[in-house]
């Protein structure tokens, strides 16, 4: 993949985690149910929020030149993701997985372009 594709991937990655974070913020309904229904705590939903935030503002420090930050940044989204999808199959609710799918394959994206 060429370089301007995996930059696209990674502004992709990151204005896609930017609006999950959102959504986490004001605890969007959808986020709620999906908390609860892979056996997630509501009250750990801030905490999530904060950890992808961290991700993106590190996404985009890397793609501003510090790309050792955006290395982390997108290891981290990856490894966050990989529990995401670990969760989903855990509790078997697989009518949403292709959701963190898209955002792991996105973050692994990232971390070619960092590499």
């Amino acid at each position: 993949m060429g370089e301007v594709a995996l930059v696209a991937v990674t502004v992709c990655c990151a204005l896609a985690n930017a609006v999950e974070v959102g959504a986490k913020a004001v605890r969007a309904g959808f986020v709620v149910r999906n908390a609860t229904a892979v056996g997630l705590a509501p009250r750990w939903i801030p905490h999530l929020a904060w950890l992808e935030g961290a991700g993106v503002v590190g996404l985009l420090a890397g793609l501003c030149g510090l790309r050792p930050l955006g290395l982390a940044a997108s290891v981290g989204l990856v490894l966050f993701f990989v529990g995401a999808v670990l969760a989903h199959l855990r509790a078997r609710v697989l009518h949403n997985l292709a959701f963190p799918l898209v955002f792991l394959f996105l973050a692994i994206g990232s971390t070619a372009y960092f590499l």
